[in-house]
């Protein structure tokens, strides 16, 4: 949640101009989630909440959210159960919030950035993976495989973008800068750190930040060039088959901006014998959200009810059960597996502009709700997918 928050405050820090009506709604969405992080950074001093429900039970119930019944076990690191990797996203998400807010709402901007210190101090000052403090409560679900290290860059990168404090461009420097990175998610922050850093460099012209330059344009080259990339004969990255589109759209996202970028002083760099240029990036990009919408073997758009070939039986709870209002009483854990899980009829409830895990590496697609890594859509999927799809949306607007 707080890698979703990050995603869609830093897309409407880039795109918020081509957003139109929808930028009060990216502004509410973000919000909705930052007063949840600041009560999880605040409640217990000392303490950062970072989870509500035990999901080894959770994952055993097929159950609609009004009828939840499992156990609500709360979660949290501590300086004698540290959890950096976490900690550092949730600062990232409260800085980069600060930002959003910074003109329309003074107060609040203050009050998240003031937080968003707090955690990044305990996130740096207490150091350990939240894998190790809390296991099974995390793992396998969302373990931490990337370590925390990217984290705290991550958080460094954005806390330095919001108050342009130099003891923390300073902390940035002294996590050395040995970490190649040919993914961007979740788990991985490294790419992101560098792209957002490298704007010193292509925006502000802060000669300075080249390093961080050189490192997003190594990674750049490892999508362009295919080196550590494959794509699906229908044009899709494909870099790993468990929801595969939440890479497509955070890595989208940074060639969206880094593209950006580059066009403001019509920068390029090599890639071997390959000049790139920002309209480089940019039809690579285009080409990822063409495909996620409808342009690709099957014509299937991957954001449910966006088109006509949609996912009709996503792996969601509250889109595949009867609605409360349609059918009141409770369903039960185990009933809620026979009468719509394992079902083959299409969920009753349509989750308007979720985007799913995606096709494999052959372009297929099941369209099974047992499929999670196929169809499950999740929160860091479309909030990675704004900044493109409102760029694009500007772009062709005329």
């Amino acid at each position: 949640m707080a890698f979703s928050t990050t995603m869609l405050s830093w897309s409407t820090l880039e795109y918020g101009k081509k957003l139109g009506p929808q930028l009060a709604e990216a502004r509410a969405a973000i919000k909705w989630a930052t007063d949840y992080l600041i009560k999880c950074a605040t409640a217990t001093p000392g303490v950062l909440y970072v989870g509500i429900g035990d999901p080894n039970e959770d994952h055993k119930c097929w159950e609609r959210p009004e009828d939840m019944d499992t156990i609500r076990s709360v979660y949290s690191v501590s300086q004698k159960n540290p959890g950096s990797d976490v900690a550092g996203e949730t600062a990232a998400a409260l800085a980069a919030a600060s930002l959003v807010f910074r003109s329309s709402n003074p107060s609040y901007s203050k009050l998240l950035l003031s937080t968003a210190k707090k955690v990044m101090q305990f996130a740096i000052q207490y150091r350990g993976a939240y894998s190790d403090s809390l296991g099974s409560a995390v793992c396998p679900f969302y373990c931490s495989y990337s370590g925390y290290k990217d984290e705290l860059l991550w958080g460094a990168a954005w806390l330095y973008r919001a108050t342009n404090d130099g003891s923390y461009l300073n902390f940035i420097k002294s996590l050395g800068a040995d970490d190649s990175a040919d993914i961007f998610s979740w788990d991985n922050k490294f790419a992101g750190a560098r792209v957002l850093l490298s704007r010193r460099t292509l925006v502000d012209n802060d000669k300075s930040f080249e390093p961080f330059m050189r490192q997003a344009e190594d990674f750049m080259c490892k999508i362009v060039s295919n080196s550590t990339t494959t794509y699906t004969r229908g044009g899709l990255m494909f870099k790993l088959p468990q929801v595969n589109m939440q890479y497509v759209t955070s890595i989208t996202f940074l060639l969206t901006t880094y593209s950006k970028y580059m066009a403001t002083t019509k920068h390029t760099f090599n890639c071997g014998n390959q000049i790139v240029t920002s309209t480089t990036l940019r039809v690579l990009a285009k080409k990822q959200v063409d495909y996620i919408l409808g342009v690709n073997p099957l014509k299937m758009s991957y954001m449910v009810g966006f088109g006509q070939n949609y996912p009709k039986r996503i792996h969601h709870r509250g889109s595949s059960i009867t609605s409360f209002a349609v059918h009141p009483q409770s369903f039960g854990c185990n009933q809620g597996f026979q009468q719509f899980f394992y079902t083959s009829n299409p969920n009753p409830n349509i989750l308007t502009g979720a985007i799913v895990g995606g096709p494999d590496q052959s372009d297929g697609f099941a369209d099974n709700r047992n499929d999670y890594s196929q169809s499950e859509p999740a929160t860091y999927i479309n909030a990675a997918a704004v900044g493109p799809l409102a760029y694009f949306a500007g772009l062709y607007s005329n």
